[in-house]
């Protein structure tokens, strides 16, 4: 890669990444973003065609030879999340051999589900698939469904009767103690040599940006009242729950999820977490 390229970074245009985002050319960010949903950005980062996202836990497990991680940066929750939720008109340890409609838009909500209910349900056969409708569709039908991001806070705003909520984020928590890590930002291994600068500079950037809106979050959400269908304060009750670092005890939930993902052969390997240092 030449050194005068410009750098790529993926942006998801979903709440919980406005913190992240909504600041950045103003904190000194000059490269390219490119939009997409978690697992579009998945397979561009896959591809090289992104230096930098914010992308999958479980993307970085399978692949995470090939990436870098930014110390002290995620998505995270230490109990609700609120935008991972699962809709369903039964308890969850009654969902064996029951096919459960999800989105597609993120492998790690779809492999957390999987883990929880085999783990934490001892459910022995699990079935998810991607309709050919729309998730909603079928959650107003009172089939079980897995939604994220906008669309799990729009449709937990306006649940059916006879549909029970449940936050996997909360979940995990019960029934581990430790937090879970939805999102890592990650960087590919070969964009070092010709980004180096501009990587060193981002992790300043992101926390810049994440401060800004934080001391101020109704005046950013009340820009995003209208596309997202949502009330100014709950997207500011939203992103107070959801924490933007990475301590050793989100390291911790991190690595927990991956063991199990092991365990039930939803990932090859045990990965390692390995973090760009400072220079």
């Amino acid at each position: 890669m030449s050194p005068t390229e410009v750098m790529t970074l993926g942006v998801i245009h979903y709440l919980n990444c406005v913190p992240f985002f909504h600041f950045l050319r103003e904190n000194g960010f000059k490269g390219e973003l490119v939009p997409g949903v978690p697992s579009a950005l998945n397979t561009l980062l896959q591809q090289g065609k992104l230096d930098a996202s914010p992308s999958s836990s479980f993307e970085y497990a399978l692949h995470w030879r090939d990436y870098l991680l930014l110390p002290d940066h995620s998505i995270s929750s230490a109990g609700k999340i609120l935008s991972v939720l699962l809709f369903s008109p039964v308890d969850p340890s009654e969902l064996t051999e029951t096919e459960i409609a999800i989105t597609g838009e993120s492998a790690t909500s779809i492999n957390l589900l999987r883990v929880i209910l085999r783990e934490f349900y001892q459910l022995e056969s699990v079935c998810d698939a991607v309709p050919d409708v729309p998730v909603e569709e079928l959650i107003a039908q009172q089939r079980p469904a897995l939604l994220i991001g906008d669309r799990a806070l729009k449709m937990a705003a306006n649940c059916p009767a006879g549909m029970q909520v449940y936050d996997l984020g909360e979940l995990w928590h019960q029934h581990t103690g430790l937090p879970f890590v939805f999102a890592l930002w990650m960087i590919r291994r070969d964009s070092l040599k010709g980004h180096a600068a501009e990587i060193e500079a981002l992790s300043g950037q992101l926390h810049n940006s994440c401060r800004q809106l934080m001391a101020a979050p109704d005046a950013v959400a009340e820009k995003y009242t209208e596309a997202c269908g949502l009330q100014k304060q709950q997207i500011v009750d939203y992103w107070h729950c959801i924490d933007y670092r990475l301590s050793e005890q989100y390291r911790a939930g991190l690595l927990l999820f991956f063991k199990l993902c092991v365990k039930y052969q939803l990932l090859p390997e045990m990965p390692e977490l390995e973090f760009i240092e400072a220079r």
